[in-house]
């Protein structure tokens, strides 16, 4: 069977958004010797003045709910549970709802630390699919259920992707960040919060993985959870490891977190994610964070 890894589809989007925003201090990973270097130069996106107006005008509740996958692509019964315990994790990660090549798709993303107050950390096929070209109608919903979220959606102002996936699809750079425009006056990070980012990637520590997976017994209401210890590929075909965890598309560019503390729900993410392998389609890869994305985190923050 052919290796190639495959990006999990961003999933239809299939539910409803409304209106609203997230925060600082990153704990550094150790640096390897490949994060030599200078710095690298992001791909940057500057979203029209006009997104937040059309974003909030075209995803209706109706439209949202009318976008759900045909019953044909709802067909894998995957490992993977609801989380139920709330806490950061569940207010700071959210659904993404985007557009992209006139196709309405959806994904995952979370808020991380930083300076502007404004940033999650997703997919960089999130943003910017392989395709080419950058998403539109861009909106990310923290701590969506149900349709809605409690505060709303925040809107695009400035993607960042690494040059390596804007110039050839990289899958060891599928990492993206976005600064989010305030809603109501009001940052994301300050009210939905935010979880702490570390560089390095998880290493073989318990790991737990978040989305919102919307295919098989997943509807993508919910958030959903998979954990355990992650792997480097054994085939030496990506820099990233890889988790066993069948939760389906929908869940690109969720966070990867490590440290979490199952009571109180924070923890450090520590990559996102991105693939799988063709010939080994229960186990999901997500890039590390190394140099390139250490170096994008440097300026979307500030941005």
């Amino acid at each position: 069977m052919d290796p190639r890894p495959f990006r999990i589809p961003a999933a239809p989007a299939l539910a409803a958004v409304t209106a609203a925003a997230l925060s600082v201090a990153v704990p550094a990973g150790p640096a390897s010797a490949s994060d030599a270097g200078p710095p690298a130069v992001p791909a940057v996106h500057r979203v029209a003045p006009d997104l937040d107006r059309r974003a909030r005008a075209y995803w209706t509740p109706r439209r949202m709910r009318a976008a759900a996958p045909p019953e044909a692509e709802r067909r894998d019964e995957s490992a993977g549970a609801p989380w139920t315990r709330g806490g950061p994790v569940a207010r700071s990660t959210g659904r993404v709802f985007a557009t992209w090549a006139g196709r309405e798709q959806v994904c995952s993303a979370a808020v991380v630390r930083a300076v502007n107050r404004d940033l999650v950390v997703t997919a960089a096929h999130c943003v910017r699919p392989a395709g080419g070209g950058w998403a539109d109608n861009w909106i990310f919903v923290p701590g969506y259920r149900d349709g809605a979220g409690p505060h709303g959606g925040f809107t695009a102002r400035r993607m960042f992707v690494p040059d390596a996936w804007a110039r050839d699809g990289d899958g060891d750079h599928d990492v993206a960040f976005v600064a989010l425009a305030t809603a109501g006056g009001r940052h994301v990070a300050d009210v939905a919060g935010a979880q702490r980012l570390a560089f390095g990637g998880p290493g073989g520590r318990p790991t737990h993985v978040f989305g919102y997976p919307a295919a098989g017994r997943f509807d993508g209401e919910r958030l959903a959870y998979c954990s355990g210890r992650p792997v480097p590929d054994r085939r030496g075909l990506t820099a990233g490891r890889g988790l066993r965890c069948g939760l389906p598309r929908g869940v690109s560019g969720g966070p990867w977190l490590t440290g979490l503390d199952r009571g109180t729900g924070a923890g450090t993410v520590v990559s996102v994610s991105s693939f799988r392998f063709s010939d080994d389609p229960g186990t999901l890869y997500g890039p590390p964070f190394g140099k390139a994305v250490r170096d994008l985190y440097a300026r979307a923050s500030v941005s």
